[in-house]
């Protein structure tokens, strides 16, 4: 019989805020999202600068007997610079498309609309949201006179339900005016928040009972001007303040528009109401997408946002950024605990500005947790100068990001037993692996039973967070929606559990029979098909040659003409463990370079070797799997129009590359196994929680002791009996949804099996 025995009384590490919300305004995550207005460009500042086909009247429609024009003298502020002129005949109309598939209202729910307008003469309008088919689902009208910009509103009351209504004004008389900030908004947010939230959205994140909430990105904080007046800004977390009507609209980075009506107060306030302490990351003043980086002597300015952002948080009412949050609404401060400077940062251009913000942080609040960020990847050049900084400057925490197959999870669940428990610890800001099906979320669940285990892990989030099925830039994600359902993935059941059933302590278990490791291959070796394409450059490859260390074979292969078309140029096949790939490279057209395909198997799973990737900015080795990738080695390379000697090392799985005669990346790529249970235990004052996650596809017989207090009852949340390929859709949104139960609990010979391809949350009281 295999046995679990838990030491209740043996608690080694504290959990505090281990689990917590990533949100980046990524995929529509805010506007047509989080953020419950419901008309799209309502300010009409819509332009090129946020996506190429946007332009001042994006979404708006109106009739033939409408003229209409955007103006910008005289604008309702110096930060809202359009406004719509609008010449009308009797009964002429405009009308808002929405997002989606339109304006979603429901029927007896009440909807706030307002404009800012101005007209000379009396304008009858009224207010409708209709189908394209004319049918009305609520109306209401008011009359809008005076020269001056004023707010006019009414409310709105849905008789029927739609999913495809458009907000349309009709003009009672032939007139003249100007609108501005036209909004519709649910009266029913979450919380009952003016400028509020979408309810099912917040109320499915707030049911999670997260620690924490990081915020607002992602490479939404970094990218962009370092003007912070150009539309295309890097995030300024003070622009965000203030009235809705006088914030500025940004690009986002993501290829849409930003309104800001979700700012950095109603983030904290957000964090507030779902019981999360706010994790705010802010900018180090350093672009790394474009290597463009605030002069050091400029950077004071940056420096002090960091400090104003903490005395907004914190600061008593009396001071002068808590002034501010008072006036908004919120005398309190928000006791906010953690900063962020920067996000997967890479490059020597962050980390010469990140000591100014770390020291002034540190002397003016040395209580707050100062987060420092490593790069993009698990492993790496960028990661290794994080963790050298935060080492080097006493930073609090290192913020890692990684996105990798299941595969990557499954070889590397040991992944933080060798570090540092009394240095800084790990935020572990993003991570997923690639995918929304149920096997994705048990992968991940086995994974966080070491999280949690791992003395030096301190915070985690899964990320990204939300996505708006009409506008995806990134997947997977936590939470899909359109504008009106969300569906909860496989995943974020996953985080749920493991959020609601934390504990404060991680306490030591015993496990008997349960020491078995499953292999899942039996190649050792890196052996198959070998191939190069074009990243998007012209180029030509020569003297390629191919080294069978095994047999002593030489293989001179052909020149290589590199296009544009990225077409694939097999080179063979090689079935070796000791083989070399050496050649000559220019490019001739392009900003890239080039892709390298070695070990590539019947199934298509390879290992790549990307020199000259992302934005010109990458040299790694990526293992691929099922199509999906996992970088194992980075370093930084930026490929120049010269010539280059490029050579390739296998030997077992053991991966050399070199430039130049250079050796760049050296790395042992690890293949994946099971364990038999992936298992972690904890605390919560008189409860005891043991998590288990079973990866095999065999149920385990499993005694189950507890070393403590007595306990009479166990309550269960358990995922089981789902396929692996299953996942959660809008049309059968209940797929995979755990199941709850209640047993007895006997000191002696209480016996509980784990079903194959489970995730089990016990809770022992």
């Amino acid at each position: 019989m295999k046995k679990i025995k838990i030491y209740e009384k043996e608690s080694y590490k504290k959990l505090g805020d281990l689990y917590g919300l990533f949100f980046e305004d990524i995929n529509h995550a805010a506007d047509g999202g989080l953020y419950a207005e419901l008309v799209q460009n309502r300010s009409f500042e819509f332009c090129e600068i946020d996506r190429k086909e946007y332009h001042a009247l994006t979404a708006w429609e109106k009739s033939v007997n409408t003229e209409w024009e955007i103006c910008t003298q005289n604008p309702l502020n110096e930060e809202n610079t359009h406004y719509l002129h609008v010449k009308a005949e009797k009964d002429a109309y405009i009308r808002n498309l929405g997002f989606n598939t339109g304006i979603y209202v429901e029927a007896e729910k009440t909807y706030l609309f307002s404009v800012y307008a101005r007209a000379e003469k009396k304008v009858r309008l009224t207010v409708s949201v209709t189908d394209d088919a004319g049918t009305v689902y609520a109306k209401n009208t008011l009359e809008i006179q005076g020269n001056d910009w004023t707010k006019y509103a009414c409310k709105v009351k849905a008789t029927d339900t739609t999913a495809v209504g458009r907000l349309v004004l009709t003009f009672g008389d032939e007139c003249v005016c100007d609108l501005d900030m036209v909004s519709l908004f649910p009266t029913d947010t979450f919380m009952g928040r003016e400028n509020g939230l979408r309810k099912d959205i917040a109320e499915a994140l707030g049911e999670m009972k997260p620690k924490f909430m990081r915020f607002p990105g992602g490479c939404l904080t970094h990218d962009g001007s370092l003007n912070d007046h150009d539309r295309n800004s890097m995030y300024r977390w003070k622009r965000t303040l203030g009235k809705i009507e006088e914030r500025p609209t940004w690009r986002n980075n993501w290829g849409y528009n930003q309104t800001l009506g979700l700012g950095y107060y109603e983030y904290f306030c957000f964090c507030e109401d779902i019981g999360a302490k706010p994790l705010p990351v802010l900018p180090g003043g350093f672009n790394p997408h474009k290597g463009e980086g605030v002069p050091m002597e400029a950077l004071g300015a940056w420096v002090q946002e960091a400090l104003d952002l903490i005395e907004f948080a914190n600061g008593d009412a009396s001071t002068p950024m808590g002034s501010i949050r008072k006036e908004m609404g919120h005398e309190k401060p928000f006791h906010m605990e953690y900063l962020g400077i920067g996000n997967e940062e890479i490059g020597e251009g962050f980390f010469e500005r990140y000591p100014q913000f770390h020291n002034a942080i540190r002397e003016k609040y040395p209580d707050i947790k100062i987060i420092n960020t490593a790069g993009p990847f698990a492993v790496g050049e960028g990661y290794e100068a994080g963790w050298t900084s935060a080492k080097q400057y006493g930073s609090d925490l290192v913020d890692e990001h990684y996105y990798s197959s299941p595969e990557w999870f499954l070889a590397n669940m040991h992944h933080y037993e060798d570090y540092d428990e009394n240095g800084p610890k790990v935020f572990l800001g993003e991570y997923a692996s690639w995918g929304n099906t149920y096997y994705n979320a048990i992968v991940e669940a086995a994974y966080m039973t070491h999280l949690e285990r791992s003395k030096a892990v301190a915070l985690a989030c899964y990320a990204p967070m939300l996505c708006n099925v009409d506008y995806i830039n990134w997947a997977p994600d936590m939470l899909w929606f359109n504008n009106h359902e969300i569906v909860k993935t496989p995943n974020y059941y996953v985080q749920k559990m493991f959020m609601e059933h934390q504990g404060s302590d991680a306490v030591r278990f015993e496990l008997e029979n349960l020491d078995e490791i499953i292999s899942l291959t039996d190649n050792k070796n890196i052996a198959g098909k070998l191939s190069i394409i074009g990243n998007d450059v012209e180029g030509r490859i020569w003297d390629l040659k191919l080294t069978d260390h095994t047999t002593g074979a030489v293989t001179q292969l052909p020149e290589l003409a590199i296009t544009t078309e990225n077409l694939e140029n097999v080179l063979g096949s090689i079935d070796s463990s000791d083989y070399t790939l050496e050649f000559h490279f220019q490019r001739t057209a392009g900003r890239k370079g080039l892709k390298i395909f070695f070990g590539e198997n019947e199934k298509g799973d390879k290992i790549q070797w990307e020199f000259g990737g992302w934005d010109n900015w990458d040299c790694n080795l990526t293992t691929i799997y099922n199509g999906r990738g996992s970088t194992i080695s980075h370093r930084i390379f930026h490929v120049e129009d010269i010539e280059y000697t490029l050579r390739l090392e296998i030997k077992e799985r053991h991966i050399k590359t070199y430039v130049n005669g250079v050796l760049w990346n050296d790395v042992t790529d690890r293949l994946p196994e099971l364990e038999e249970l992936y298992v972690t235990a904890s605390i919560e004052q008189n409860k005891t929680i043991l998590k288990v996650v079973n990866l095999t596809g065999e149920a385990k017989d499993t005694e189950i002791l507890i070393d403590g207090e007595p306990k009479s009852k166990v309550n269960i949340t358990s995922l089981h009996d789902y396929a692996l390929t299953t996942e959660n859709t809008f049309e059968q949104p209940q797929n995979v949804v755990p199941l709850e139960s209640t047993e007895d609990y006997k000191a002696e010979g209480y016996n509980y099996t784990f079903a194959p391809h489970s995730v089990t949350v016990m809770v022992f009281e």
